[in-house]
This record gives structure tokens, C-alpha cells and sequence, in this order.
């Protein structure tokens, strides 16, 4: 299954909340589109200015786990932190002694509710019809954002 590498995600029918398909020619671009799409659930992605850097470093025991881990940083960011991204650079995905690491950069801004407005508020990830597959050019990730 090839897929249009300019398309970066997209939302798929669920009936109570986000279900989301993400692409990329490698397993550390999906991972970055998904943060993509998380940001998009819950604001308008486009006014979210790249004004600050952040790096990331995040650690699971497979990859559902760490796309899971990753997506909850990012959403720990905004709920304890009240930051929002709107560009993520996952450098690399490596196999560690106790299953994997994740390494990333994120360029966002503060919420501010005037320029920043509110579509949902995203409550949890969760691992319900989560899905990495790879194809020989492209890897889809699929979950679902419990809203």
C-alpha cells in the first residue's frame, strides 16, 4: 500500500472520538505526523507558530507502546504546560535493551484561547484499534484519541 507522501494524516469514521490514520515513508515520519493530527484535534494546526524548541526523549517496551507514550507526552505538554506544536522532527527510533527510544524535537507556542481556538479537548490515548503497519516505502499508524 503506497500513499500520497504529501498527505500527512487523516481522520477516519468513529463515532464518539478521533480516530486517526497517519503516514510517512519511515516509522519516525508517521510517528511525527501523528503528533501532527493530535495537534489538529484540538486546534486550528495552522496558527500554532513554531516559536520555541523542545526535545523529547521517550522510552516503551514496543512500538504501539512508545507511538502511545509519545502522543501522551505531547499531551501532558499541553495540559500541565499549556504548550502546543505544530512541527516535529522525530530524529530516530532505536531498539534498546528493554524495547525502544524515541528521540524528537518539537517547535510550538503557549496556548492562548484568542489565538488558538478550541475544537476538543483530547482526554487520553489509548491503545483501542492502535495499528503500525510498514509497507517496503511507507509505514500508517492508526489510533484513537478518546475526546
Amino acid at each position: 500500500m503506497v500513499f500520497d507522501m504529501k498527505k500527512r494524516f487523516r481522520f477516519l469514521e468513529h463515532t464518539a472520538d478521533a480516530y486517526v490514520e497517519a503516514y510517512g515513508a519511515s516509522l519516525e515520519e508517521a510517528f511525527g505526523n501523528a503528533a501532527l493530527a493530535s495537534t489538529d484535534v484540538m486546534t486550528e494546526l495552522e496558527k500554532v507558530e513554531a516559536k520555541t524548541e523542545e526535545t523529547f526523549m521517550v522510552e516503551a517496551s514496543d512500538e504501539p507502546a512508545l507511538l502511545y507514550s509519545w502522543l501522551e507526552e505531547l499531551l501532558l505538554e499541553f495540559e500541565l504546560k499549556g504548550k502546543l506544536y505544530s512541527r516535529f522532527e522525530v530524529s530516530g527510533i532505536e531498539r534498546t535493551s528493554g524495547g525502544f527510544r524515541l528521540h524528537a524535537r518539537a517547535w510550538g507556542e503557549n496556548y492562548d484561547p484568542e489565538k488558538h481556538p478550541s475544537k476538543v479537548g483530547i482526554k487520553s490515548v489509548t491503545y483501542h484499534r492502535m495499528e503500525i503497519l510498514k509497507e517496503p516505502e511507507s509505514v500508517t499508524v492508526r489510533f484513537i484519541l478518546d475526546i
